[in-house]
């Protein structure tokens, strides 16, 4: 099928073709967004396994606060760096191979953290595994949804939002049952992080036998091999009328060489939209979400529970996660995204405020340890069943095609500074201002980001990607 001639017809909507699609094609869709949001599982047990694996390992490897907080952060700052090269890669060598790329990456850095004899190779081996979740928090989410149909987008997308947080409930849970079968030996840790290779090694044989993104393809003039994908995804009419679609934005976008920082800084709307993508990527990390995440079972532990107990009550926060975001996949078929962050917004700010008051108010014991704890979870339920599945979908939306790999992995180096910069001060907050203070401000944040959102966050739902940046540049122009 030749569609690089006659591109300056505008083509009918894809949305308005019905995809009656056969059983064994939506099957083929199902695997594809399980296999590739392995990537998801993966970022979420790296990034929750520290939250358990922390207390024992500051005991083998004599970690100091401050060392402390350079074996969490320095995974942050590995995922700031792989984000922006993920998403170059991305764009350039194609979503599939940029994940299997990254399989191999997470692999290597799992088992160097498993191994490392010492603070300073940890700190490299989190650096790297750092490099790959980043990478997939770019890569899987633009693969996903370049990959779905548009009305099935915002579920498939979360998907991987749902197994981020299956990861970090996997991570607290075996986290928990590896303490107490290994209690006070030496390296127990050790075996808290070996776990992580196993998913790693499912990843990279499973991209092995997925297509390639039809929209990359497409984006590389591609158009026949994109068709192909398409059909696998897609009843025939349906891919047919949406390559059409799609073959018209990559010939205009190649006309107008949208692709790097040079277009970002010359072309007014995509600058426009880079700002945006930057405040949605901040507004998602200044609730404070990661301090739970990684510090979890010490809040927990400053709250009044032993530290055993502490670990096994983290699991609630990694089982509400869990149920939220199938709340959030649920809600994102029925509710536009912008109300759904500002809802979302207002939940989390409003729980800080009062974990804030009772860690201040209520006197150490069981009373403010549980009053902690169900405020915790208040927080996971709205930050994981609104803000962050609104975050990863509106991110991998909203930039055009041709730079779309690109766009959202310079929002997600924002986003992972932003991770990292109180990923590292945390530990010393709450040792120089009190954990009470240290959620104070965090409210104050969240006043902040709700503003952002209500002055300059725009809606996305409803439009293929197509539609959807014709619209931004629009509005933006």
């Amino acid at each position: 099928m030749d569609v690089s001639k006659d591109t300056t017809q505008t083509p009918a909507p894809a949305t308005a073709v019905p995809d009656d699609a056969p059983p064994t094609v939506k099957r083929r869709l199902r695997v594809i967004t399980l296999i590739a949001t392995f990537g998801g599982l993966l970022f979420g047990y790296d990034t929750g396994v520290i939250n358990g694996a922390l207390p024992y390992m500051t005991e083998d490897l004599g970690l100091t606060p401050f060392t402390e907080g350079m074996v969490t952060s320095s995974l942050l700052l590995g995922a700031a760096l792989g984000a922006v090269t993920g998403g170059r890669l991305s764009d350039g060598r194609g979503r599939r191979r940029t994940i299997l790329t990254l399989a191999v990456l997470f692999f290597i850095g799992a088992l160097g953290c498993t191994l490392a004899p010492n603070t300073a190779i940890m700190v490299v081996a989190r650096f790297v595994l750092g490099l790959a979740v980043g990478g997939a928090s770019v890569t899987v989410p633009v693969y996903l949804a370049e990959v779905s149909p548009a009305e099935r987008r915002g579920a498939l997308v979360t998907r991987n939002e749902l197994m981020i947080v299956s990861g970090q409930l996997l991570a607290f849970t075996s986290n928990a049952i590896i303490a107490r079968v290994g209690g006070e030996s030496g390296g127990v840790w050790r075996w808290m992080l070996v776990i992580a290779t196993i998913p790693a090694v499912v990843l990279w044989f499973g991209m092995l036998v997925m297509p390639e993104s039809p929209r990359w393809l497409a984006s590389q003039s591609r158009f026949n091999e994109a068709l192909d994908v398409l059909k696998q995804v897609r009843s025939q009419q349906r891919a047919e009328a949406e390559l059409a679609e799609v073959s018209a934005l990559a010939v205009k976008d190649e006309q107008e060489k949208l692709g790097g920082w040079q277009d970002m800084k010359s072309t007014p709307w995509v600058r426009k939209l880079m700002f945006v993508g930057f405040g949605i990527a901040i507004v998602q990390q200044i609730t404070g979400v990661n301090t739970i995440m990684y510090y979890g079972t010490q809040i927990l532990t400053d709250a009044g529970f032993t530290a055993d107990s502490a670990l096994t009550a983290n699991i609630a926060n990694g089982v509400i996660s869990v149920l939220a975001t199938f709340v959030g996949i649920w809600l994102l078929g029925r509710v536009a995204r912008r109300p759904m962050l500002m809802a979302g917004q207002m939940g989390t700010t409003a729980a800080l405020l009062l974990i804030g008051v009772f860690s201040l108010a209520l006197p150490s014991g069981d009373g403010r340890a549980y009053a902690v704890l169900a405020m915790t979870v208040t927080f996971l339920a709205f930050q994981q069943g609104a803000i962050s599945p609104v975050t990863w979908l509106m991110l991998s939306e909203i930039f055009p095609m041709r730079m779309r790999g690109f766009g959202m992995g310079v929002a997600a180096v924002v986003l992972w500074l932003t991770n990292f910069v109180i990923g590292l001060v945390f530990p010393s907050l709450v040792d120089g201002i009190g954990i009470s203070n240290t959620f104070f401000l965090f409210v104050l944040a969240g006043l902040f980001s709700l503003a952002f959102v209500k002055l300059y966050v725009p809606e996305t739902k409803g439009r293929t990607l197509e539609t959807l940046e014709a619209e931004l540049k629009a509005r933006y122009s």
